[in-house]
């Protein structure tokens, strides 16, 4: 299992530096009155052009330059690692339950939750795995003043990311808990909103992590 999760926070790892990357690159983009979408930075017509654009001085180009080799350097080892990654959630047993029982979870979330919970034995209630999610909110409070809670943050970050994206995976419709997160994304917003259905989906996960054989839980396929 702790093999598992390091390369699940690899994986994450190199996804988050692709993203600093198309953010610099977008930045400097923006910084010469260049206007494109940050989603479209990494299209292959995006970097065509800006191969080829006339308004970028000489020093912009080359750190865009850098920016883009920098992200296929980050894509080529993530991009084999999501498969191996994908490919074992959707063979490791216990994965392969949290893929079975909820919208929202594909085999590499399967894996970054199933690895970064552990043996649910340990927690003896739901709101211990919300709380190692960091998804548990805190309010700090004095005699003078009570502040507006915030997340904790406490947790494993893998964990918390893998509990948002599937958390907005089941934000779609056709969904089960599309209903739940449209009523509270229409009284509050869509990040409240995201933060509900993720606890709900730490919650479930620890239920059904508990309630299996730990030979389940910690097996290893060939």
């Amino acid at each position: 299992m702790l093999e598992w999760r390091e390369r699940v926070r690899l994986y994450k790892s190199l996804v988050d530096q692709r993203s600093v990357w198309t953010q610099r690159i977008h930045a400097e983009l923006f910084q010469h009155g260049v206007s494109i979408p940050e989603g479209q930075i990494r299209s292959a017509t995006t970097r065509a052009e800006l191969a080829d654009h006339t308004g970028l001085s000489p020093a912009a180009h080359q750190r865009i330059r850098v920016g883009y080799a920098m992200i296929d350097a980050a894509d080529a080892e993530a991009k084999p690692l999501k498969t191996a990654l994908t490919r074992f959630g959707t063979r490791q047993p216990a994965c392969r339950a949290l893929v079975d029982t909820h919208y929202g979870i594909g085999g590499l979330l399967s894996v970054a939750i199933w690895s970064e919970l552990g043996d649910c034995r340990r927690f003896t209630r739901s709101e211990q795995a919300v709380r190692h999610s960091g998804l548990d909110v805190t309010v700090d409070a004095s005699d003078l003043r009570r502040a507006h809670g915030h997340l904790s943050r406490q947790g494993p970050s893998t964990l918390r990311w893998a509990l948002f994206e599937a958390a907005h995976n089941a934000s779609r419709p056709g969904s089960p808990d599309h209903d739940y997160y449209t009523t509270v994304k229409q009284r509050h917003n869509g990040k409240i909103a995201a933060i509900s259905v993720a606890r709900q989906f730490a919650r479930r996960c620890y239920h059904i992590l508990r309630n299996l054989d730990p030979d389940i839980v910690y097996a290893m396929p060939a």
